[in-house]
């Protein structure tokens, strides 16, 4: 049965609100079978998954969280509420809280800086790791700041760690947002106007711009963490027309992961989710039954 944010053409997706470290994190679970966590980035939800769920809900369990500060989860207010090692044991307690032992991990874009940590810090929870468009963080730190393309294409960060960012980002009817996301996206149809219509009703559930732009303010730095993963079996797969994260993050990663693949996309953008949901879901399928 549909829920209160789950279109009804999406059967048997199930909505919880599941507690966590003193907040609720707002959860769409569908499908049968080894367990996937599925987690969004900025500015996205849960919904940004949800392609991918109806394409692989006959197979796996698919568990996508509105990520805590987003859509209808709760939004701490504090900044420091949104660091890396605070992310990282949201999705630990989630995993306990729904009785996982174990589970594979796919995180795009923030949800993909969170999974790399994540593996890097409680592997022996991870059966596999899938990482789609979302930069290695210690490579990140460098990239940023050493390479001129990377560096170019982050400029919108300088923008979202001012004081009242959020305000900007309403402007117009979430003008800066919808290009972002919509127009940003490589194929006409990747949004459809419902999906459209669910995007900004997700940036206007109250709190949710202020509290999402934290997980930049919050994450500066990674000097606390090493980025080493050599016990997780993962896959990245890349949109290469990405002008947010550009492929220049690839390099060197197989310094830090011990057992990588890397798949690119060579049309997708950063949204290859929704520009690609076939490429996504077919190398998903055939790396996890591996």
């Amino acid at each position: 049965m549909a829920g209160i944010f789950i279109p009804s053409d999406l059967e048997n997706f199930e909505e919880r609100f599941i507690q966590i470290n003193g907040i609720k994190l707002h959860t769409v679970i569908t499908g049968k079978g080894d367990p996937v966590i599925l987690l969004h980035g900025f500015p996205d939800f849960w919904f940004g998954w949800k392609k991918i769920m109806v394409k692989l809900k006959d197979e796996f369990q698919l568990i996508a969280p509105d990520l805590k500060g987003f859509n209808l989860s709760d939004k701490p207010t504090n900044v420091k509420e949104y660091g890396l090692e605070l992310l990282v044991e949201d999705v630990k307690t989630l995993a306990l809280q729904l009785g996982l032992q174990k589970f594979s991990l796919a995180g795009h874009d923030w949800g993909g800086v969170i999974a790399w940590a994540f593996a890097e810090k409680y592997p022996t929870l991870l059966d596999k790791l899938i990482i789609l468009n979302a930069p290695h963080y210690k490579i990140f730190q460098k990239k940023i700041q050493n390479n001129k393309t990377q560096k170019r294409a982050s400029g919108y960060i300088s923008q979202l760690i001012k004081p009242n960012s959020d305000q900007l980002l309403k402007k117009n009817n979430f003008q800066m947002l919808q290009f972002a996301v919509f127009e940003n996206a490589r194929k006409k149809d990747a949004f459809s106007e419902e999906d459209r219509e669910k995007y900004m009703e997700a940036w206007s559930q109250p709190g949710a711009l202020q509290a999402s732009v934290n997980y930049y303010r919050a994450n500066r730095r990674y000097d606390d963490w090493s980025g080493v993963i050599d016990k997780v079996p993962t896959l990245v797969l890349f949109g290469m027309k990405d002008t947010f994260i550009k492929p220049t993050v690839l390099e060197g990663l197989s310094e830090y992961v011990k057992d990588l693949k890397i798949i690119k996309d060579e049309e997708s953008s950063h949204w290859v989710i929704h520009d690609n949901p076939d490429f996504v879901s077919t190398n998903i399928r055939d790396f996890l039954r591996k």
